[in-house]
């Protein structure tokens, strides 16, 4: 049986030992992690694969914020777990080989000054270290221009409204961290998606972020999803799965083929559908599409 672990001085010395929140890409180590020797978080903790990684997720939110983030065709990178620098550092972005100006950017400790709160810290008997706050989610997305910029995400579980004041203070710390290097941060609640949306994604993900479809595959998707709109999801999938094929049956590779065309952009459908496979894909535009994902329209909770 798992005992509960807590935060402690020793602890944060061997994440830093263990080079917790370093590297980029394959590489990065997130700087909480899914794993029994270290603290359980609150809620239900999730291991995803993407881009070659496993991805190390605390929460439900994090979970549905890192669905709606691996849709954005632009993402470059996602890092989880990112913790932000206690003291003056360059600019996060150097990290990504991106040449940034040479100047320090304020760290927590400086920020928290300024803002005229307490830093916050972790005791134990008589030791007393700082504690490291982190982002959810940390996206790397590339501009039309061809440039790299940051987009910081943080979920929480519930509304906003029914925050203690110190946990406002921390996510105002978090958030002003980020204004100081001009990156955009947002606050996702349930409250910035409709709940059906969310659904859907946890129940395609295993497809659309599974083995990868072909280009072609996810072209005949389009194209039959488009001309059989009035046909339930289970006959769309059969007919998908004999034209790929030539006529045999292969439905996991259709399932791969049109949800993939879905989570990409190239099929936008009504993602409040439930789960019932009679009903028939509803096709929408792909503004209303992008107005589903909270993180593509940049809402947040905090105002």
């Amino acid at each position: 049986m798992r005992t509960e672990k807590r935060f402690t001085p020793k602890l944060v010395k061997r994440y830093l030992r263990e080079r917790r929140g370093t590297g980029t890409y394959e590489s990065y180590v997130p700087w909480h992690r899914v794993s029994r020797s270290d603290p359980s978080s609150r809620g239900r903790s999730h291991l995803m694969i993407w881009r070659e990684r496993q991805r190390e997720l605390l929460s439900d939110g994090e979970w549905t914020g890192l669905n709606f983030s691996t849709m954005l065709s632009n993402v470059v990178d996602l890092v989880e777990q990112f913790p932000l620098s206690l003291e003056d550092a360059i600019f996060e972005l150097a990290r990504w080989d991106i040449r940034v100006d040479d100047r320090l950017y304020p760290g927590t400790i400086s920020i928290a000054r300024e803002l005229g709160i307490k830093h916050p810290i972790l005791k134990e008997l008589d030791e007393q270290v700082l504690w490291r706050p982190t982002t959810d989610l940390l996206l790397v997305m590339r501009t039309a221009d061809g440039k790299l910029e940051l987009l910081a995400v943080s979920c929480k579980p519930g509304s906003i409204d029914d925050l203690s004041r110190r946990a406002r203070e921390l996510l105002n710390l978090e958030k002003s961290y980020w204004a100081a290097r001009n990156v955009h941060w947002i606050l996702i609640t349930p409250k910035e998606f409709e709940k059906s949306v969310g659904l859907t994604l946890r129940r395609i993900a295993p497809w659309a972020l599974g083995e990868p479809s072909t280009p072609d595959d996810m072209a005949v998707a389009v194209n039959m999803a488009r001309s059989m709109y009035l046909h339930s999801e289970t006959a769309l999938l059969y007919q998908l799965s004999r034209k790929l094929t030539g006529g045999d049956v292969d439905l996991p590779r259709a399932q791969r083929a049109l949800w993939q065309a879905v989570w990409n952009g190239h099929l936008p459908i009504d993602l409040r559908r439930g789960w019932r496979p009679h009903v028939p894909l509803k096709l929408i535009s792909v503004e209303e599409f992008a107005a589903l994902n909270p993180i593509a329209a940049r809402r947040s909770a905090w105002k």
